[in-house]
């Protein structure tokens, strides 16, 4: 059984990437794309993005995606903390998800040439990975 302390790091852990994706979302249009040119600026090495029109497609896409994927888990992490021990296969699929999510993710920021974006990315998966070893739903 999981407790009311790491079910609450989760729930807050899912409203970060919420909250990422909001500001991905922002970046789609020029009078709010300040935080994600930064934040792109950085990850980058050059601290300068051109904000072109695919850029800004793909971050329209990105940023609702991100805030779907969090309320998706939150959603998740619920109904498997209300099945108790049955919930068990659920957390084994939702962190070889998250898991997969990290090599892919950072895989390709690295093969693109956006390697610091592996230390946001696992930061995100130790937090994670953090409350649901300490849990202990996966034994």
């Amino acid at each position: 059984m999981m407790s009311r302390f790491w079910q609450n790091w989760l729930s807050a852990w899912c409203l970060a990437v919420a909250v990422f994706g909001v500001v991905l979302a922002l970046g789609a249009f020029p009078a709010t794309d300040g935080l994600v040119r930064w934040l792109l600026g950085r990850l980058g090495g050059s601290g300068d993005v051109e904000m072109t029109q695919p850029l800004r497609f793909a971050l329209a896409v990105m940023g609702p995606l991100s805030i779907g994927w969090a309320l998706t888990l939150l959603a998740v992490f619920r109904a498997a903390v209300l099945l108790g021990e049955r919930g068990r296969p659920t957390w084994r699929m939702v962190t070889a998800a998250v898991v997969g999510w990290y090599v892919l993710d950072s895989g390709l920021s690295a093969a693109t040439g956006h390697g610091l974006n592996v230390v946001p990315n696992t930061l995100l998966l130790a937090t994670f990975l953090f409350p649901i070893l300490r849990s202990g739903v996966l034994r």
